[in-house]
């Protein structure tokens, strides 16, 4: 039964047949097949049939939260077991908001000098795909933010407050401000992220609010691609400020404090809202929870 509910939530997730059969490490045949079974099971049809995937039947999308809750306590049931076997091993899949993946580190590094047999797998996805790869159990936890979008279901643990810098080369016109205001800002030339990004979508917000029409003359979903651009002193961005000295500052770079208003946004940690946790991720709950105080500094 638990492989069937799996191949009903890869389906979902994946919305091609193949896909889903792929992701579930089985043929196409066997997919549907299985599927087929479960309708069986459960007496009543969970997919619209047609010539390719169309979607749930609404009886289909009940099973659906059914089998999400099914399964991750199957996986939390066996992963319990093996901890008390062996100790806490295995996987844990992380996703953080490209404005915090430099971050990650401050949470994960403490974790694993006391879990050494614990091994990650971080990505790197914007806040609404973090939600859903949480829902959908594709991962353990993810780090987003936490006070700006609706996040549904889960659990949070603050780790830090996001506060927002000019990066510009220290000979552009506001190079040499000790502070710079989000007026000011608007009127700068900037590489943003990608409208997708939640960051992006507060950058804009707070622009707006300051008479500004944000018209990035580059944008891209990695911070990377923004920060080696700034570096060149020919292009200005906004981050946040402890991205900005992660990346590294140099003498002819600076990063002016924007002000009036100072915008502040809480990031944290985000794991599934179910009692008990699995015992990885409660583990990492704890360490959040520990380390949390020391970032927000």
């Amino acid at each position: 039964m638990i492989d069937k509910l799996e191949y009903l939530m890869a389906l979902a997730r994946e919305q091609h047949f193949g896909r889903a059969a792929d992701s579930c490490g089985v043929t196409q045949p066997t997919l549907s097949a299985g599927i087929k079974q479960l309708e069986s099971s459960l007496g009543v049809m969970l997919v619209q049939r047609g010539s390719r995937y169309i979607g749930l039947t609404p009886e289909g999308e009940r099973t659906l939260d059914w089998a999400r809750r099914i399964v991750s306590d199957t996986r939390s049931m066996r992963q319990e077991l093996k901890t008390l076997k062996f100790g806490l091993s295995g996987q844990l899949r992380i996703a953080a908001i490209p404005t915090a993946l430099a971050m990650v580190e401050s949470l994960t590094t403490p974790f694993r000098q006391k879990h050494p047999d614990v091994r990650f797998s971080i990505y790197s996805r914007n806040s609404i795909e973090i939600l859903n790869m949480i829902e959908n159990l594709e991962i353990d936890a993810g780090i987003s933010y936490l006070d700006n979008e609706p996040l549904g279901r889960v659990s949070t643990v603050v780790l830090y407050r996001e506060r927002y810098r000019l990066v510009t080369s220290a000979e552009a016109p506001l190079g040499r401000r000790d502070k710079v205001t989000w007026k000011e800002v608007a009127d700068v030339p900037l590489c943003l992220l990608t409208p997708d990004m939640q960051n992006r979508r507060i950058i804009d917000g707070l622009l707006r609010k300051a008479g500004g029409d944000p018209q990035p003359t580059l944008v891209s979903n990695s911070m990377i691609v923004l920060f080696s651009h700034v570096r060149t002193g020919q292009w200005a961005s906004i981050m946040p400020m402890r991205l900005a000295e992660t990346l590294g500052l140099t003498d002819t770079i600076r990063a002016i404090p924007i002000v009036e208003p100072e915008a502040v946004h809480t990031i944290g940690l985000l794991v599934p809202q179910r009692e008990p946790l699995t015992p990885l991720t409660a583990a990492l709950v704890a360490e959040a929870r520990r380390v949390g105080p020391k970032l927000d500094v």
